[in-house]
């Protein structure tokens, strides 16, 4: 893994977010994956906790970073619609102190409008000397750069991070979308995190949606866009452009009418 940076072993795969007002794709997940010559592909399950625990993570973060802003102006440069890239953040690079001034790098090399880049964080990495993080969160935020909250609900769920913290969009991990149809404590977390987000007025997506049913449900309950194998896997940069032309406007998406899961 040291070396899988200088050898080009890293790619990154991408995962789109429809929306479920109109059906279309306008952010998509950068997903890192290895392809190692030794040991083939490696799953993230892997490989991400090892970088994290050698601390290789922050270097790897920074060239996804890069790469996935480079890769938005290339589908810009070549006539694809807008899209925004979500990027994933670790602890290690929020506690370096350098991700704002990296983020603000990024842009400018790369020439991307700072609302075509999301930061996904973790309520874990918030952890982190929480108020040197909620800081640095505001500076990309007043950017323009949207800050999302991954894994909602699954990590130390203080809600006081969602007053502390400049977030615009809150995921709700796939365990409790997995559970929706046969467990009826997920259908009202669910229903609860849709309750708070539209309260605080932040964006909501569903991740790990597998089912036409749980597309059902959760775009009836209010998400604002959903992602998941239903749609697509994560695919590589070259698939992207026909697959987000495949999502065009459809009224078997947009859902307008919110009701409880549970009713």
């Amino acid at each position: 893994l040291r070396h899988a940076l200088a050898r080009g072993e890293l790619q990154l795969y991408y995962q789109p977010m429809v929306c479920v007002r109109d059906g279309r794709v306008r952010t998509v997940e950068a997903l890192l994956r290895w392809n190692s010559p030794v040991l083939g592909w490696v799953s993230p399950a892997e490989f991400i906790p090892v970088a994290e625990e050698s601390e290789l993570i922050v270097a790897i973060g920074d060239w996804v970073l890069e790469t996935a802003c480079r890769q938005v102006r290339h589908w810009q440069d070549t006539g694809l619609p807008p899209v925004r890239v979500a990027v994933n953040v670790s602890a290690h690079q929020l506690a370096s102190g350098r991700l704002p001034e990296r983020v603000r790098e990024v842009l400018e090399r790369t020439g991307i409008d700072p609302g075509q880049l999301e930061i996904e964080l973790t309520e874990s990495a918030m952890m982190t000397d929480s108020e040197h993080s909620a800081r640095q969160v505001e500076t990309i935020s007043r950017m323009g750069v949207s800050i999302s909250l991954d894994d909602f609900g699954t990590g130390y769920s203080s809600l006081a991070y969602l007053s502390r913290f400049a977030l615009t969009k809150l995921k709700i991990d796939r365990s409790f979308v997995d559970g929706l149809a046969r467990d009826p404590k997920s259908s009202i977390i669910v229903d609860a995190t849709l309750g708070l987000a539209r309260g605080l007025g932040l964006r909501v997506v569903a991740e790990g949606v597998e089912t036409e049913e749980q597309r059902a449900l959760l775009a009836a309950a209010g998400c604002d866009a959903l992602q998941g194998y239903l749609f697509s896997p994560p695919v590589a940069p070259a698939a992207l452009g026909a697959l987000i032309n495949r999502f065009a406007p459809a009224e078997r998406y947009a859902i307008p009418r919110v009701v409880s899961i549970g009713a």
